[in-house]
């Protein structure tokens, strides 16, 4: 195989080990078994764990809070790997038109979610998918620049964030009410608010993860020794946790997820850097890749498809139809309602998880 071919070819198990892992973690939600663990686990030793798969209801950071910006940045990290494999069999511009054509479709998608949510048609951008098409659009717009312009850049839209929150309530431009720029510009654009206080302007600083996304996976595809590679992504993980961590103690900018502040991004974002470093380092870099691991990358193959399912038939069909056998089987056990509900999500999780085995398995995949 000559060199350009398998620098084509070149793919990284630790980076659909991370990818896996998210999407396992949010077809758990779509299958109900956050919610059912927390209710089970209330008032005992494990409702701290609970906690962490719940976001944080304002001014914080839980587990659960870092679920988007991995998933955004693990889509920043693949986009230089797609981009090199579909330039050697076609031009700038065919790609071009992939990423406007993939970008349209997640944002229609991400639309489309929330009419199945409210079981009406209703105009509402606060899905992820709709978050991702725009940060992909900025993300692709730049990545042919070289890094430090691309990581000067997402701390300008981190600047601009600031200025826009700041400019708009001088006084309060975090209070947890709908008096901030993230509201008005809500207004503007849905005509309502959301009562979890997400906004639409996320995309805007979240931005950053995917575009530092793309640099690191520009660095992971480089000539660099893989070691080598470690040092930059310890360096700037570190730096982004640490600073966003402090504009929060020192009460400079909050650390709030639902608005996407910029000190909930560089905290977040040290914190995504740092996890690909470690998966990176223990998988790739020492060679060490069990196979149980598969039982998360598999999940990976089919990310959008999956997310997709899990969220409107899964929902909607398989909680119910996973009760009828789970209850009646366990019910005169004498199990509680609240752990035939958790064995009830896992036993839905566990159907989630065997389509994207079998999709795969036959090399079965749905792309965007």
């Amino acid at each position: 195989m000559s060199q350009l071919a398998s620098n084509v070819s070149k793919r990284l198990f630790s980076l659909d080990v991370f990818r896996g892992l998210t999407m396992f973690l949010l077809i758990a939600e779509a299958a109900g078994f956050h919610h059912n663990f927390g209710e089970l686990t209330d008032g005992t030793v494990f409702s701290g764990l609970a906690l962490q798969l719940e976001h944080h209801p304002w001014n914080g950071l839980r587990f659960w809070d870092l679920i988007q910006p991995f998933f955004m940045f693990i889509v920043g990290v693949a986009m230089p790997f797609s981009l090199r494999k579909r330039l050697a069999s076609g031009s700038r511009g065919t790609v071009t038109k992939h990423i406007l054509r993939r970008c349209f479709l997640l944002f229609a998608f991400g639309v489309l979610l929330h009419c199945v949510y409210s079981h009406a048609l209703v105009w509402e951008l606060w899905n992820v998918l709709v978050q991702l098409a725009f940060t992909i659009l900025i993300a692709y717009a730049i990545m042919q620049l070289p890094n430090k312009i691309q990581i000067g850049i997402s701390l300008v839209l981190l600047v601009l964030t600031e200025i826009l929150y700041r400019a708009y309530n001088p006084d309060t431009p975090y209070a947890r009410d709908h008096n901030s720029f993230g509201a008005y510009v809500d207004m503007l654009v849905m005509g309502k608010v959301n009562d979890g206080y997400w906004v639409f302007v996320n995309f805007i600083p979240t931005a950053a993860h995917t575009i530092w996304g793309v640099v690191c996976g520009r660095i992971l595809l480089s000539n660099v020794p893989a070691k080598e590679k470690l040092k930059p992504f310890i360096i700037w993980g570190s730096a982004a946790l640490i600073l966003g961590f402090a504009m929060d103690w020192l009460t400079i900018t909050p650390i709030i997820k639902r608005i996407a502040t910029s000190s909930f991004t560089l905290a977040s974002g040290g914190l995504t850097i740092l996890t690909l470093t470690l998966f990176y380092w223990a998988i790739d870099v020492k060679g060490k890749s069990p196979d149980w691991l598969r039982i998360f990358s598999v999940v990976g193959t089919n990310s959008i498809f999956i997310y997709l399912f899990a969220e409107t038939v899964g929902v909607q069909w398989f909680r119910g139809f996973g009760m009828i056998w789970t209850e009646g089987l366990l019910g005169p056990l004498g199990l509680s309602e609240q752990a035939i509900a958790v064995l009830n999500a896992l036993l839905v999780l566990f159907i989630f998880w065997y389509i994207t085995y079998f999709l795969d398995k036959h090399k079965v995949y749905f792309k965007v």
